[in-house]
Formats: structure tokens, C-alpha cells, sequence
């Protein structure tokens, strides 16, 4: 299977051939924003698929904010084109997880903590944590996952 960035640049080959500019121009942006990140450190890197989910997210979350900025400003060609992008770019993102899928989630890790012999409370927050970040990464607010563990140990 391809890694998110083979998959971006397999697409802009698409793109370009099937005409749709946004997309392109979108793509190629991306792609431009991640190789900087590679490049940007004493040592390049190489980002692997959970960093560039990670930067598609905050992509699309910058697109998203510019479109609500343009069209308080009454520019509803360029909100629109900006939200244009931000589909585009959230086509690459994994689908999101649904609060009850974090919770059941969550409610594995909690049994998984108890079947080892511990009993899970406050203190076991971090053990807990650890399984279901790793698990949900990119796919549900961390914040709102926090808020859920939370209120499942107390």
C-alpha cells in the first residue's frame, strides 16, 4: 500500500489529466508545504504517515479559518475556494472516529488495564492514554479523548 505522500504525488498526475485545477493546485501546495517540512531542520527527515496526517490536518484547519475570515468579510468567491481546498485536503485524512467508537475504545483499554491486575483510577490515567492516543491519532480531538478517559476512571 502507498504512503500518503506517494498517494499525493501519484494524484497530481491525476489531476493535471483529469483538469481539475483546484485539486492540482491544492495537491501541489501540500506537497511543497511538506517537503519544506523535511528540509526545514540541520538534517533532513523524511515524515512518515502519522506526521503527515498531522500536517494535512493543520492544512485543512488553516483553510477552514480562512474561509470564515473571507466570508465575514463578504469575499464568498474566496471562502469558498479556500473550503474548495480543505476538502480536497481532508480527502487524505482518515475517516474520523465517532464518540462512541472512542469510547468503546477507551473502555478496551480500561478492561486490558484490569485484566493485568491493576485497578484503574486517576493515577492509571497515562497507562490508559497511551493505547487509545495511539489507536485514535488524527481521527478524534485529543482533548475530547482526555475528557472521556477522564470521566470513565473517576
Amino acid at each position: 500500500m502507498p504512503t500518503l505522500k506517494e498517494r499525493l504525488q501519484a494524484d497530481v498526475v491525476t489531476h493535471m489529466k483529469s483538469g481539475n485545477k483546484t485539486a492540482l493546485i491544492t495537491v501541489r501546495n501540500v506537497l511543497g508545504e511538506i517537503e519544506t517540512r523535511e528540509k526545514s531542520g540541520k538534517e533532513p527527515v523524511t515524515l512518515d504517515d502519522a506526521q503527515l496526517t498531522s500536517l494535512l490536518q493543520k492544512e485543512a484547519s488553516k483553510r477552514r479559518e480562512t474561509a470564515e475570515i473571507y466570508a465575514t468579510a463578504g469575499e464568498d468567491d474566496r471562502a469558498a475556494a479556500e473550503v474548495a481546498e480543505a476538502e480536497v485536503i481532508e480527502a487524505y485524512l482518515p475517516a474520523p472516529l465517532t464518540r462512541e467508537d472512542v469510547e468503546k475504545i477507551v473502555d478496551d483499554a480500561i478492561a486490558a488495564l484490569a485484566a493485568d491486575g491493576t485497578e484503574p483510577t486517576m493515577r492509571q490515567m497515562g497507562q490508559v492514554m497511551k493505547p487509545v492516543t495511539a489507536e485514535v491519532a488524527g481521527r478524534f480531538d485529543g482533548k475530547a479523548v482526555s475528557e472521556i478517559v477522564r470521566a470513565k476512571l473517576a
